[in-house]
């Protein structure tokens, strides 16, 4: 840069340094450098909404990718970051608008594009709207079959609706091959058993999870749940609360809650595949 001082490639890559070493404040600052005759400009401008985002400063970084979309509403990669900060400020109904503008301008979305699709579903997911978002998981899955992100995502929210059981438990199943330590997706393996009730083997996969993610809200939750079911009460409770003091979110912290105050219900009866297709019509 002393030789060059407009060096786009120099610029960012020395930006990314200070990036990856945490200091974002240096980092914004040489990324301010680049020029705007520069074609790296407008990465450089998406890099400091993430790392604005990263200290912290989530109105700045929503303010700055917005001002690159308002004026380059075409660019992909500035739009894809606004609809990942969105999703991640949990505004799920923009992030999928978001996601949207991107997935239109595909002519043919290839494997490539799947985190595209898995992202929207998510956010349609979490914003209510399931039929959306088994579509987009499904179109996922078409680009990038055994995605094992998509498989569990997938094969969790059938299980945890009662429906399409025993097809969630073989994409579970499947996502746990592709991924042996990944804690989440083993807790979804025996979420899946839990609701089949097959307590013994739920119980076998969660006290793998917990191993692997022993300070996860929801896998402590399931696990206490799973020992209430097998008869190990005050384990059940020592989850619960432990689920409780590990911050889950509000919804799941007042179910938590309830159990903590009475328990579990009666044992509920195991679903069944064949029960749930005559539920949905055959």
């Amino acid at each position: 840069l002393f030789l060059e001082g407009e060096n786009g490639l120099a610029i960012v890559t020395l930006a990314d340094i200070f990036e990856r070493l945490k200091q974002y404040d240096r980092a914004l600052d040489v990324y301010d450098l680049v020029s705007a005759r520069s074609p790296l400009h407008a990465n450089a401008q998406i890099q400091s909404g993430l790392i604005l985002e990263a200290m912290g400063r989530s109105d700045d970084a929503l303010k700055q990718l917005q001002g690159i979309v308002s004026e380059q509403p075409r660019d992909i990669e500035a739009l894809t970051a606004l609809g990942n900060l969105q999703r991640a400020r949990k505004d799920y109904g923009e992030s999928a608008k978001t996601y949207s503008r991107v997935i239109d301008q595909l002519s043919a979305p290839g494997r490539g594009d799947w985190t595209l699709f898995y992202f929207r579903g998510i956010s349609h997911e979490r914003s209510k709207q399931w039929p959306l978002a088994e579509a987009d998981f499904k179109k996922a899955l078409e680009l990038y079959p055994d995605q094992p992100l998509v498989l569990n995502y997938l094969g969790y929210s059938w299980v945890d609706q009662n429906v399409n059981l025993d097809e969630g438990l073989r994409l579970l199943r499947r996502a746990v091959q592709l991924r042996p330590d990944d804690g989440y997706i083993i807790d979804s393996l025996g979420w899946a058993h839990y609701r089949m009730g097959r307590f013994e083997e739920a119980l076998r996969e969660l006290e793998r999870a917990i191993e692997l993610k022993p300070g996860d809200p929801v896998i402590n939750d399931h696990l206490g749940d799973v020992y209430w079911r097998v008869g190990r009460k005050l384990e059940a409770y020592f989850q619960w609360n432990h689920a409780r003091d590990l911050k889950p979110e509000p919804e799941d912290l007042e179910r938590i809650l309830k159990k903590i105050e009475s328990g579990l219900e009666d044992e509920p009866k195991p679903a069944s595949a064949e029960a749930e297709a005559r539920k949905n019509g055959g």
